[in-house]
């Protein structure tokens, strides 16, 4: 009879734990950065290149793990070529160069990692820095918000045709390929005329494009960049950019799930940044009003600024807002985490406050952790009307303050942290097997 009573406690326990599972903020059965993402990655050394990448790849190329390949300068895969790279496989982006890759509308890139053997991109430099190369470049065939059917990159590359620079059409399903558990490591270069390149930047990108499992990190530009298409978005991690994480335009049409973004005062740009921007063009006359604005729905985010000392960080004007929502967008984001941040949203001072407006940006099951405030238009002190409406019990949205040892399962791991949320000492997990 005892050992049966044991039995039942134990099955219990398990039942118990799976209703517990914390359904806000980065989730899952386990911690999903494990084993492919490197929090530390200056400390990696892969070695001298043995195969050189550079001007066009105009037919099939398949990358091999047993190389370690040197983008120098700016290398472009064009005429419908598709270019391959096999788990494991190491590309540096070369600093003298500021090598970069770019897959032309119509070609593909095939990256398909896996969880114990990502690919990497990264700095050729023994002492790797922010900055050191370019970055990486996909564009499709999906519509933007853009005049004519077609937009070029601005990034300063110099491509021998601009139809390799060019993105944008018609096709909502549009495939450029696959990437999925990829790492992208001190991307970023800055260019006199056209400022930084991002880590990852994806233009006119089609539903069948296949976006997963991506981490970018200690970029000096952008981590991740979306300019129009209809891209599904799921497990990203972006560490330490400079500037924003997150940065949505032209008419993107977009599904961001399950992601996280980790911002340190101390590397962020003087500039500010923040985790996530919205916006749906730069100057509106060269948006076409008939096309469609920028539309994002994110769920399961982690947005978390890491600070030492948050309130001193806030004081000297370090730590700026986590999501700043522009004016003609229209951004939701349901059962997330924002922590940490000064305050956690800015409305555009455009943005005029009534329904119509509000019902395009919504907050729903959110939690607000350890913010100088929740939710502001741009250049007014006082938010009470906002307050009161995100406030509302029908959002369901918590505010909270916490450091972060006490919300996260492990935040302060510098090898294998855990952002997963805790609450009241239950981890964000359903997996009773799970340690």
């Amino acid at each position: 009879m005892m050992r049966i009573t044991k039995i039942a406690l134990v099955f219990l326990c398990a039942i118990t734990t799976a209703s517990a599972q914390q359904e806000k903020g980065i989730n899952g059965y386990s911690n999903w950065l494990n084993n492919w993402t490197d929090f530390r990655p200056s400390q990696k050394d892969f070695g001298e290149p043995t195969q050189i990448l550079s001007g066009n790849i105009s037919e099939d190329t398949k990358l091999t793990k047993n190389n370690v390949y040197l983008l120098l300068g700016d290398v472009f895969v064009t005429d419908n070529a598709n270019l391959v790279i096999e788990p494991g496989t190491v590309i540096l982006g070369d600093f003298k160069t500021k090598g970069s890759l770019t897959i032309s509308r119509g070609s593909k890139i095939i990256a398909d990692g896996t969880s114990t053997d990502p690919i990497i991109f990264t700095s050729s430099r023994s002492v790797k820095k922010a900055g050191d190369w370019g970055g990486l470049f996909i564009l499709g065939n999906a519509p933007t918000n853009t005049f004519g059917n077609a937009a070029s990159l601005e990034f300063g590359l110099k491509p021998s045709s601009f139809d390799y620079i060019s993105y944008g059409g018609s096709d909502t399903d549009s495939n450029s390929g696959v990437l999925r558990y990829v790492r992208v490591e001190f991307a970023g270069k800055r260019t006199k005329d056209f400022g930084n390149f991002n880590g990852l930047t994806l233009a006119g990108i089609g539903r069948e494009t296949v976006i997963q499992n991506i981490m970018v990190s200690y970029c000096e530009g952008n981590s991740f960049e979306i300019l129009g298409g209809e891209p599904f978005l799921m497990q990203l991690v972006s560490f330490r950019s400079n500037q924003n994480d997150y940065e949505f335009n032209y008419g993107t049409s977009c599904n961001i799930l399950n992601s996280l973004a980790v911002r340190s005062p101390y590397v962020s740009s003087p500039y500010g940044s923040r985790c996530m921007v919205i916006k749906s063009y730069d100057d509106k006359e060269s948006s076409n009003s008939t096309k469609k604005e920028t539309r994002v729905h994110a769920e399961n985010l982690t947005l978390v600024n890491v600070s030492d000392n948050l309130e001193s960080d806030i004081e000297v004007g370090l730590v700026r807002e986590a999501i700043f929502v522009d004016k003609d967008t229209s951004f939701s984001i349901d059962k997330s985490v924002i922590s940490g941040f000064n305050p956690a949203v800015i409305f555009d001072a455009g943005i005029k406050i009534n329904n119509d407006n509000l019902k395009k940006i919504q907050f729903t099951r959110t939690y607000f952790n350890n913010c100088n405030g929740n939710i502001f238009v741009k250049g007014y002190s006082n938010n009470d009307d906002l307050e009161s409406w995100y406030g509302s019990r029908a959002f369901n949205n918590v505010y909270s303050k916490g450091p972060d040892s006490e919300t996260f399962i492990d935040a302060q791991s510098t090898k294998r942290p855990d952002y997963r949320l805790r609450i009241n000492k239950i981890i964000a997990s359903n997996d009773p097997n799970d340690d």
